[in-house]
């Protein structure tokens, strides 16, 4: 796809590319980072029960969370390999932004989860109580 402002690339808009973009990096996330992979599972599982209970707000809650926290995950991953790629050996400049990624990281993990086990919670006095 052509870039507007470098003028580089290959003319012409193709948004099947785009889509097959995200599909592809989505992809790739799944399969070489164990984070992005757990977390799809275990939100997998709770939006079952969103579904099997027909709660619809707390399955669009749950879909926003983690789409929320796989996004910061794939960031993190992203910016990791850039400094890696930009700087092999120990700098502590480098540190310092995965310290801050891992940060960003840590805090949609732990909103993520919070939600996941209120939901689950919910879901559990729901189904048990008589």
């Amino acid at each position: 796809m052509r870039h507007k402002f470098l003028g580089t690339g290959d003319p012409g808009y193709h948004p099947l590319r785009k889509i097959r973009t995200v599909f592809s990096g989505l992809r790739y996330a799944v399969i070489y980072d164990f984070s992005v992979a757990y977390k799809l599972v275990l939100s997998a599982l709770v939006l079952t029960g969103a579904i099997a209970l027909h709660a619809w707000v707390d399955l669009l809650l749950i879909l926003v969370v983690t789409a929320f926290v796989v996004v910061a995950e794939m960031f993190n991953s992203a910016i990791e390999a850039l400094c890696d790629f930009v700087e092999t050996r120990h700098n502590e400049k480098i540190k310092i932004i995965k310290d801050i990624a891992a940060a960003a990281v840590g805090i949609s993990i732990f909103v993520w989860f919070f939600v996941l086990a209120v939901e689950v919670s919910r879901f559990w006095q729901g189904h048990f109580v008589v």
